[in-house]
């Protein structure tokens, strides 16, 4: 199917200093989205045209489906907790990451096997938010699986952003920011297990990688922070092509809406310039291309 994308229009202008992981849940016909910075979990209705947010007191950071109905996993700064939104319940799961607040999450998803995978960095975020310095090679990428321990899976890693599986559900795809490049790993859906990465999609000019999503296609939309656009990449690693979009730090993308055509795509007003007036606003574009639904956490599986 040929993508026939129009301009973006601007869905909620919440103004995130740094808007991060687009979720669209399906069931509820909603859509999840945070703000590292400011600790905000936001949650959209877009036949209502309303949006909630809730208040954490770490940086909130990626987010989960489960298969708790209503309930989603959300990490923080540093720990991974069980939120209903609705009502505003919290539980707290085992893993804590024991560098925190030296280290903190970034971006994860759960796998088609059930099982939630994240990256760290050296944290840049300060106790109100403000912003640290950068520093590279801190980062792991774990999985976990409902035990009582993260499973460390790659060292040596500046910024982990881009966790995506694909349609057949044989590749895993996986970034580092200030390296350019977005990874990918043979997947074994039977055992959760990844081989070794090859580089996939590195060094294009226009901004670096960040979250991104998947479509039916097998198509990776990659988010380009500093790069004022959406790159949608081939199945071999080629450029398809690029959405500009009218603000300049563009953070994660999802899915969305009744067909899954919809790719709404968060923004961060960082550094931005005097210009970008919408800077952190939640966007939508209508692809004409159907993505994949998110995949989701299974609190109940036995522990690994």
């Amino acid at each position: 199917m040929e993508p026939v994308c129009v301009a973006p229009t601007c869905v909620a202008p919440t103004g995130d200093i740094c808007g991060e992981a687009a979720t669209w849940d399906a069931a509820r016909h909603r859509l999840y989205w945070c703000d590292i910075n400011r600790f905000l979990l936001h949650v959209h209705d877009p036949e209502a045209g309303t949006t909630r947010t809730h208040q954490f007191d770490q940086p909130v950071v990626a987010i989960s489906l489960t298969d708790r109905p209503g309930w989603l996993l959300v990490a923080l700064g540093g720990r991974i907790i069980l939120f209903d939104p609705d009502s505003g319940v919290r539980e707290t799961l085992t893993p804590m990451l024991a560098d925190w607040p030296d280290l903190r999450f970034n971006d994860g998803r759960s796998d088609p096997n059930g099982t939630f995978w994240i990256g760290t960095m050296g944290n840049n975020v300060g106790p109100h938010g403000e912003a640290l310095p950068v520093r590279d090679g801190m980062g792991t990428l774990y999985r976990y699986g409902g035990g009582p321990a993260l499973e460390a899976i790659e060292t040596g890693i500046d910024i982990p952003n881009t966790v995506c599986w694909s349609p057949d559900r044989r590749h895993f795809y996986f970034g580092d920011t200030l390296k350019n490049e977005i990874r990918v790993y043979p997947y074994d859906v039977e055992t959760g297990d990844i081989g070794d990465g090859k580089s996939f999609f590195a060094g294009f000019g226009r901004g670096l990688p960040d979250g991104s999503a998947m479509d039916s296609e097998g198509y990776l939309w990659n988010c380009r922070y500093g790069g004022g656009c959406v790159v949608r990449v081939t199945p071999d690693g080629a450029i398809d092509r690029v959405i500009d979009m009218p603000v300049t730090n563009i953070t994660t993308c999802t899915f969305g809406g009744t067909d899954l055509t919809t790719l709404f795509i968060t923004t961060a007003a960082a550094d931005r310039a005097d210009t970008d007036r919408l800077a952190g606003s939640l966007f939508a574009i209508e692809t004409g291309v159907p993505g994949l639904p998110e995949h989701i956490f299974t609190t109940t599986r036995p522990t690994r």
